[in-house]
């Protein structure tokens, strides 16, 4: 299973990637957009959503683990290992 720290801002005007950064922690996070508000976790349902679409996986693999109501989460992918959700991610950014 493979971890992944996101940064999320919601409320943008198309759900995307923007890409990888690095926190004030030195670990690297995933940069997404999602149009959903944060209300009654509408974001973090469309972030799970906008993954699984995006690894071609179904949302049941995607689990929110921390960051119910926090900008960054951390979400984890079963059935996908770390160097494989990079080279999914890779692959797919840019083309939403």
């Amino acid at each position: 299973m493979a971890k992944l720290v996101i940064r999320l801002t919601p409320k943008a005007a198309h759900d995307r990637i923007d890409g990888w950064d690095v926190d004030e922690n030195g670990r690297k996070i995933l940069k997404v957009r999602v149009k959903a508000a944060p209300i009654e976790g509408r974001a973090n349902a469309a972030l799970l959503a906008f993954l699984a679409k995006e690894l071609n996986l179904p949302k049941s693999r995607l689990t929110l683990l921390s960051g119910d109501t926090s900008r960054y989460k951390q979400v984890e992918v079963d059935g996908l290992s770390d160097e494989g959700l990079m080279a999914q991610i890779k692959t797919h950014q840019g083309e939403t």
